[in-house]
């Protein structure tokens, strides 16, 4: 797999990015080219046989993509606005490990937090997992917003540990909690209760197109 920054918000943006609505959420959020691109992708394992027709429209080596810009009032800080995964491959980890790529690159890129809006408790977990923690606000249509700090990423500070402590994490499965939900996201926060963070994972080699 690779990993990669396809372009950046300034400027106009990145490339458009042709993902299948049938195989990815938020598919018509990637075409447009006002918002900075990275993605995950492998090559193409054969050539686009001809016949497909309508299939050889699309991007086909894109596993996952996120799709960001700055703070309309802070330049210094980025947003994640949408992630999607291909349906065959969510819940193996790919839409975690390309945030924690982004955040690397924003970092080196000169920004200094990485922020995005989530609305469901696994959304939250798999944030987690790439580094975010819960900030305690909540944007006007009622999710969750994480945040990573991208100063020295390995410095131990007490203010990083205090971001991902477990009751800053459990306070906002909390809010997930007292709304009404699935079956499947009930279970998943009953499998938490009183769960220490998820460990954050390591980000993979950065390359930029």
């Amino acid at each position: 797999m690779e990993f990669l920054v396809l372009g950046w918000p300034e400027g106009g943006g990145g490339p458009t990015l042709r993902l299948d609505y049938r195989e990815f959420s938020y598919a018509g959020k990637f075409v447009m080219s006002n918002t900075g691109k990275a993605v995950v992708r492998v090559e193409d394992e054969e050539p686009a046989d001809e016949a497909q027709g309508e299939a050889d429209e699309f991007d086909r080596d894109v596993l996952a993509a996120v799709a960001f810009n700055e703070d309309r009032t802070d330049a210094s800080t980025l947003w994640i606005r949408y992630v999607t995964v291909h349906e065959d491959r969510r819940g193996d980890g790919v839409g975690p490990k390309l945030a924690a790529f982004l955040a690397v690159r924003a970092r080196e890129r000169g920004y200094d937090r990485l922020r995005i809006a989530v609305n469901n408790p696994f959304a939250y977990e798999a944030l987690y997992k790439a580094g975010f923690a819960y900030t305690g606000r909540q944007t006007g249509l009622a999710e969750l917003v994480l945040e990573r700090q991208l100063g020295d990423e390995d410095d131990g500070s007490d203010r990083r540990r205090e971001c991902r402590d477990r009751e800053t994490y459990q306070s906002g499965l909390d809010v997930y909690r007292e709304r009404g939900l699935g079956e499947a996201e009930r279970a998943f926060l009953e499998s938490r209760a009183d769960a220490e963070p998820p460990r954050r994972i390591p980000a993979p080699e950065s390359a930029d197109v």
